[in-house]
C-alpha cells in the first residue's frame, strides 16, 4: 500500500512539473508574439509630437493616442485601391482554386479509375520538380495574364499539397454511401455534389484558408506579371511603403499627409493582416477537424 501511495505521489508530482514546464513554455511564446504585434498597434496609434523611446511608445495611455495614420492610409486613394485589388484576388483566387481543387481531389480518390497510380505520380512529379520562375513566366506570358489579376491565382489555383490532404479526406467518407448512390443511377458529378461535399465543410473551409491566406499574403507573383499601378494589390504597396526611405522612393512625401511615417508603416502592416484575423475565428472550428482527417489518408 505505501509503495503505490509513494507512486501516485510521484506520479502527480510528475505531472504537476510537466503542466508548470509546458504553461512557461506557453507564456514564453504568447509574449514573444504579442509583444511585437502590441508594439505595431501602439506604434500605428502614436501621435506626431511624441517624444521618447520605443518602450516607452508601448506604454502611452489611450487617451493619448492618435489615429492620423489611419485617416490618412483610408485617405489615400492608391491605398483603397491597393485593397480592393487584393480583395478581389482573395475572392476570385479561393473560389477558382476550390472550384478545380474538389473534382481533382474526388477524382484521385475513387480507387476504381483507371491509371489513378500513374495520375497521382503525373501531379507528384512537377511538385517535387519545380520548373523554375522563367518558365513559369513565359506560360502566364503566353497565355495574354500579363497586367490581369488573374496572373496571380490562376496558375497556381491547384495546389498539390492541399490536393491530397483534400483527397485523404475524401477516402475517409464511407464507401457505403458512394456505392449506394451509384447503385440509384447516380453520376459521378452527382456523388460529389449531393453526397461529398456537404459532408465536407471541414476539409473545404480548411483549404478555402489555406488558399486565401496565401493569395492575400502573395507579393512575389503580382511584382512579376503585374506593371501597372493601378493593379498592384496590398502586399506590394505595403512593401513599398515598408521599404521606402522617409517615404520619398516609392511613395510620394505628400501620399499621406503630414501624419508619422513610422505610425502609417505600423498602420499599414495592421491593416493588412486585419482580413486574415477577422476571418480565422470563423473557420478554426473547422480548422483541425479538417486537417487531421484529411491527412489520414493522404
Amino acid at each position: 500500500m505505501k509503495k503505490q501511495k509513494n507512486a501516485s505521489v510521484k506520479s502527480t508530482l510528475a505531472d504537476k512539473i510537466f503542466y508548470v514546464v509546458i504553461i512557461t513554455f506557453l507564456v514564453i511564446i504568447l509574449i514573444v508574439v504579442a509583444v511585437p504585434m502590441w508594439s505595431t498597434i501602439t506604434l500605428s496609434f502614436r501621435p506626431n509630437d511624441f517624444i521618447g523611446s520605443n518602450f516607452e511608445g508601448m506604454f502611452l495611455a489611450p487617451w493619448k493616442w492618435s489615429n492620423a495614420a489611419y485617416k490618412a492610409l483610408l485617405g489615400n486613394r492608391g491605398f483603397f485601391n491597393a485593397f480592393v485589388n487584393s480583395f478581389k484576388i482573395l475572392i476570385m483566387g479561393v473560389i477558382s482554386a476550390l472550384f478545380l481543387t474538389i473534382p481533382l481531389a474526388y477524382v484521385l480518390s475513387v480507387k476504381t479509375l483507371p491509371g489513378r497510380k500513374w495520375l497521382t505520380i503525373f501531379i507528384l512529379v512537377p511538385y517535387l520538380f519545380n520548373v523554375g520562375m522563367i518558365p513559369a513566366y513565359l506560360v502566364v506570358r503566353n497565355m495574354g495574364l500579363i497586367d490581369h489579376l488573374a496572373a496571380i491565382f490562376l496558375p497556381s489555383a491547384i495546389s498539390t499539397y492541399n490536393c491530397l490532404i483534400m483527397r485523404g479526406f475524401f477516402e475517409g467518407i464511407p464507401e457505403e454511401l458512394k456505392e449506394s448512390a451509384r447503385i440509384d443511377g447516380a453520376a459521378e458529378w452527382y456523388v460529389l455534389v449531393r453526397i461529398i461535399l456537404p459532408l465536407s465543410k471541414p476539409i473545404i473551409m480548411t483549404i478555402g484558408l489555406y488558399y486565401g491566406v496565401s493569395f492575400w499574403n502573395d507579393f512575389f507573383h503580382a511584382m512579376l506579371y503585374l506593371n501597372s499601378n493601378a493593379l498592384q494589390p496590398l502586399p506590394i504597396l505595403l512593401r513599398n511603403i515598408l521599404m521606402a526611405s522617409g517615404m520619398n522612393e516609392f511613395v510620394e512625401v505628400n501620399a499621406f499627409g503630414n501624419a508619422n511615417v513610422q505610425a502609417i508603416k505600423a498602420a499599414s502592416v495592421f491593416m493588412a493582416a486585419i482580413p486574415m484575423v477577422v476571418a480565422y475565428p470563423f473557420i478554426q472550428k473547422y480548422f483541425t477537424k479538417g486537417t487531421l482527417l484529411g491527412s489520414v489518408k493522404g
